[in-house]
This record gives C-alpha cells, structure tokens and sequence, in this order.
C-alpha cells in the first residue's frame, strides 16, 4: 500500500522513518512544504491554503492513506480536510491524554507552534483530558525555524525547558513534529525530572488500525 506522509518541513522526515522501520512493506512518501515552512507563525487561511492542494495531489499519485505529520495542520484543518478528501487521513495532535494520565506533579508542559496552542482542538484536549491539570505553555515560536535551517541553539531550549521544570513539570509533551529532531537534547536538559513523550508510535498504531479496513 502506498502511504503518503505530509509536513511543512523536517518534522516530517522523522515521522516518515519511523513509518518505514515498522511498516517496512508499505510504500511511504514524504511530501513537504518548503516555500512555506513554518507553518506556525502563518494564518490559519494561509496554512490551509498551502495544504489542500498538495494533498489532493498526494491522493492522486496513489496514495490510500496520508499521515498529516503536522499538529497545527492537524489541529486547525483535519476535519475540514477529511470533507475534501477521499483517502483516510491520520493526524498527528499533542498528547494532553497521555501526559495527564501519567503526571505525578499535576502539571505538564505542552511544546507547540502558537497555531496549535490557539486552536479549539487543543482547547478541547485540555477541557476533556487535563481537568485539574496544570498546562504550561513556554514560548518555543523560535524552534521549528531554528531546527529547519540547522540553527540550534541549545542555550535557548535549555532556558524554556529549565523554566518548566522549576514550575514542577514532570512531564514535556513534544507538540511538533520539528521538536522531535531535538527530542534528545530535551531529555538530556530534562535532568531525569521530567519525561518526554512525543506520538510517532501512537500514529503507526493508528496507522495499522487504518490498514486493516483500507483497500
């Protein structure tokens, strides 16, 4: 089965690897949206924009599924998108669910793109799964551009990820898929204190899920 894997940039690569290694008899293709990356300092119009066609020509080179490996795409357009297409989509959200379920302090951090942050289905995340949770919200707006163009400065994810730590979390949600390309250098700042979870396993598990009932 031809599977297709879409980002606006290197976050997508990640997620594309972690599909072939698990489902090594799938076609995966990676398409990506260089001209407009990042995605999360752009308009919600913009974004949506930008994606719609690029999926439509994923769905006519063969595609059977596509993998939005993008939560601000996923949390502002999945729903609208599934009406466009005829494929299955599978999207990529932050793991409020699973955080809230395994904190110990009661307070979690959420590392995302200000689209994703402002988006109602991160608001109905947090309203349905993170009652009595703590959610902190550091400014990483900086990241994904920092990442795509190779200019990490670790000085600035230890400065965001030293403050959430002093306000007791325990647990650091990576809500973009850039983050993962920095997800070890997150932990190793993390000093043990707090785990870092992010959804690639999550999104094949659905993904096999998805396989069994496509044609």
């Amino acid at each position: 089965m031809k599977i297709g894997v879409f980002d606006s940039g290197v976050g997508g690569l990640s997620v594309t690897n972690a599909i072939k290694e698990s489902l090594p008899n799938h076609k995966v293709i990676l398409r990506q949206d260089k001209e407009h990356v990042p995605y999360g300092s752009k308009t919600i119009a913009q974004v949506y924009n930008f994606v719609l066609p690029i999926l439509q020509a994923m769905e006519s080179e063969g595609c059977k599924i596509i993998v939005i490996a993008c939560n601000t795409v996923t949390t502002n357009h999945i729903f609208r998108l599934r009406q466009e297409l005829s494929v299955p989509l599978v999207g990529i959200e932050p793991m409020v669910k699973p955080a809230a379920k395994v904190t110990k302090s009661k307070v979690i951090a959420v590392c995302a793109t200000p689209l994703t942050l402002s988006s109602e289905r991160y608001k109905h995340l947090k309203d349905t799964y993170a009652q009595g949770i703590k959610i902190l919200e550091p400014d990483c707006s900086d990241w994904s551009y920092m990442i795509e163009n190779n200019m990490v400065d670790r000085n600035v994810i230890k400065d965001r990820i030293y403050k959430v730590l002093d306000e007791s979390a325990d647990v650091i949600v990576l809500g973009c898929t850039h983050y993962h390309w920095i997800e070890q250098e997150i932990k190793e700042l993390s000093l043990n204190r707090a785990t870092v979870i992010q959804p690639e396993q999550a999104v094949i598990k659905q993904l096999w899920r998805v396989i069994e009932y496509t044609p």
